[in-house]
């Protein structure tokens, strides 16, 4: 349903925007249980490169027909990541991860399907990237299964959740780093003093009207600039208050 293709879209845009890619040179990436490719089709908008990996023919059928830009591959990410060393600039995975949690066949052994997996990702990556993998988890068990296999198989990090406090909205975020540890990125709304929590919710309607066609506020118009920078305060980067001359026009010059 649309609603379902809307929160995917919602996440898979999260997730991209937790990896903290460099926005000068479009990387190239890796999405974990791609299905139907939703979350490419948002990669490519961004200018980026992706390879999707999915267990499921079925799905990898509907991206073929949907065109989508990435490469696909088919294959069971509980026997690993089949590419060379260093090859993707990040990797991020919409509501899969926690499948591998599932003992399928007698012979599945959870913690060695996801330690297999989290190893031969650490080495796809380059080094100084991130992985970013939201996941359904049943308990906290399963939290803790998940992140221990990460931590072993060498990555740093942790879990982000944004809007702990909401059962609808809240979601979880595996966010990983391979070799120079970073700082883990604040969950959305977390701090939620006097309603400031309302400040960083999703767009509201009356916004919508500085948007162009393709639901994206006007280049280069206030809007635009404010969403810019509210992303990259996410990603956990310096960024200048905003004020009432943010986004003015500056009056020429005699």
């Amino acid at each position: 349903s649309s609603r379902v293709v809307e929160i995917q879209s919602q996440m898979s845009e999260r997730a991209v925007e937790l990896l903290g890619l460099p926005e000068d040179r479009p990387c190239l990436l890796l999405d974990v249980g791609c299905g139907s490719g939703l979350s490419g089709d948002y990669i490519s908008e961004e200018g980026h490169y992706w390879i999707g990996m999915d267990i499921s023919p079925a799905m990898l059928d509907v991206a073929v027909e949907r065109e989508v830009e990435g490469d696909l591959l088919l294959g069971d990410v509980g026997h690993g990541i089949p590419f060379r060393p260093g090859m993707f600039d990040g990797c991020i995975s919409i509501s899969a991860v926690q499948w591998l949690c599932n003992a399928d066949k007698k012979s599945h052994s959870p913690p060695k399907r996801l330690y297999q997996f989290f190893s031969t990702l650490y080495t796809a990556l380059a080094r100084g990237s991130r992985a970013v993998l939201q996941l359904y988890p049943e308990n906290s068990e399963q939290l803790e299964l998940i992140t221990a296999q990460a931590m072993r198989a060498g990555f740093t990090g942790g879990m982000v959740v944004d809007y702990p406090n909401s059962a609808k909205a809240k979601k979880f975020f595996l966010c990983l780093f391979v070799g120079a540890s970073g700082t883990l990125p604040k969950g959305l709304g977390t701090e939620c003093v006097d309603g400031e929590e309302r400040h960083q919710a999703p767009f509201t309607n009356e916004r919508t009207r500085f948007r162009n066609t393709k639901g994206k506020s006007v280049k280069k118009s206030r809007d635009w600039i404010l969403e810019k920078k509210e992303r990259r305060r996410r990603q956990g980067k310096e960024v200048r208050a905003d004020t009432k001359y943010t986004g003015r026009k500056r009056r020429p010059r005699f």
